[in-house]
């Protein structure tokens, strides 16, 4: 079986983390991955881009540690590594999820505001 390089809690740098989350698209993987379920194949992000810098996103993400990956048949499935996060940097994804939700709620009340 086929199987993906991901690093251990112990080796998952903090650089590494703020640097793969500093891009909204990965943001993005990270806030649907934290708003589903685990589990979710990369044909089921929207993402308003390419697929070889879709799979680049997630390559990123799972290098960081910041998301596990794992092949079913064809598809890799992406779960967020998010307990094994806390307890290496205990807040940091809540703080990063939550200031970005705040982000895109700022956002969308200003766009609804500019159609009125």
């Amino acid at each position: 079986m086929r199987s993906l390089p991901h690093p251990d809690v112990q080796e998952i740098a903090l650089d590494q983390v703020l640097s793969a989350l500093a891009d909204p698209i990965r943001r993005v993987i990270v806030s649907q991955l934290a708003g589903g379920h685990d589990d979710q194949a990369c044909i089921a992000f929207d993402l308003p881009v390419t697929k070889s810098t879709s799979t680049h996103h997630f390559r990123v993400l799972r290098e960081a540690g910041i998301i596990s990956q794992r092949y079913r048949g064809t598809a890799i499935l992406n779960c967020l590594r998010d307990e094994e996060l806390a307890e290496r940097f205990p807040g940091l994804l809540d703080a990063v999820l939550a200031e970005d939700s705040e982000v895109q709620g700022t956002t969308a009340t200003a766009a609804a505001a500019r159609r009125l």
